[in-house]
């Protein structure tokens, strides 16, 4: 069993690394979810998780503060709304529930995104 929790925790991992870079796929909660898994699986595994330099420190901020730094934001938000607008004028071209629809979600996520506190950097 602690094999495949640990297999679904690096598929989970897999999935977090590619929404850091692609904005439709939530970064954080498949990161959680890796944090999660390795923990029932391998105590090391989840150890190098959350002490990694880049990965772990998007499960701390989240579990510890819930927060979400200022960059992060702007840039999910951003990349967010330029993928929407290309999905509605590249595929849903003459489509208006469609163009509707990602238009609903974007504003969605958008909205969620927002609605976390914004990290302020340590002075």
């Amino acid at each position: 069993m602690k094999y495949l929790l640990a297999f679904f925790g690096f598929l989970s991992l897999a999935l977090g690394i590619i929404g850091i870079f692609l904005p439709l796929l939530p970064t954080t909660p498949f990161l959680l979810l890796s944090a999660f898994l390795f923990a029932r699986s391998s105590e090391r595994l989840h150890r190098w998780l959350l002490g990694h330099k880049v990965l772990g420190e998007y499960i701390r901020n989240f579990l510890q503060e819930k927060t979400i730094p200022l960059r992060i934001k702007i840039y999910s938000i951003s990349a967010l709304w330029a993928a929407i607008i290309c999905s509605i004028a590249l595929a849903a071209t003459g489509k208006l529930y469609l163009q509707v629809a990602l238009a609903a979600i974007a504003a969605g996520v958008t909205a969620h995104i927002l609605s976390y506190k914004t990290k302020r950097p340590k002075i």
